[in-house]
């Protein structure tokens, strides 16, 4: 649970901007995607290689 401290001052659009912050930085809303379907752990490995080799390429790329 997402608890956010507002003072008297605070404006409403700025708690509802700390809680986007806080809500998007917990990682709630990726996780519950996530949680939808099942995905094999074999498949999970596959797709975090697949993007550690295409950052690798990025970083190649932009130093030569």
């Amino acid at each position: 649970m997402l608890i956010i401290d507002t003072r008297e001052s605070d404006s409403l659009d700025k708690a509802l901007k700390k809680y986007k912050k806080k809500y998007e930085k917990a990682g709630i809303l990726r996780e519950l995607r996530s949680r939808q379907t099942f995905t094999k752990k074999s498949v999970v490995r596959r797709n975090t290689v697949l993007k550690a080799a295409f950052i690798e390429g990025l970083r190649r790329e932009a130093e030569g």
